[in-house]
């Protein structure tokens, strides 16, 4: 399943689990129920994947941790925030090139209406 297929499958999740759960809870909540709900759709996925970071000579084995990889194409980046800033999606994008991942997806799920808190982030891919 390529990045796209496989997009659409990732964000059909969190609007099953918004609509039973609504805005609100931490993240790490959301993070547990929408990985419960990707295995459900029996998509492979990783939870808090370090992502290396070389500086010079150094290289930091967990610069940054990703929430959800799925599949090894897609990354996704969960808040539960007022509101999402510039800066969440720099980070994803940081997220992708340090990855060489080209699809990422920024979720909020403190929103009213779920289809607001759901950003996509290319990375050397059309939109």
């Amino acid at each position: 399943m390529r990045e796209n297929e496989l997009s659409r499958e990732i964000v059909d999740s969190p609007f099953k689990i918004h609509m039973a759960m609504g805005p609100g809870l931490l993240e790490s909540v959301y993070q547990n129920v929408l990985e419960y709900e990707l295995v459900r759709r029996g998509l492979p996925i990783t939870a808090q994947v370090p992502i290396p970071v070389r500086y010079g000579e150094i290289l930091l084995k967990r610069g940054f941790i990703a929430d959800i990889v799925v599949e090894e194409l897609v990354i996704i980046e969960l808040k539960s925030v007022e509101e999402v800033s510039p800066l969440h999606k720099k980070q994803l994008q940081t997220y992708l090139k340090l990855t060489g991942m080209r699809l990422g997806l920024l979720i909020n799920f403190n929103v009213v209406l779920i289809k607001n808190g759901i950003f996509r982030v290319a990375n050397g891919m059309p939109d």
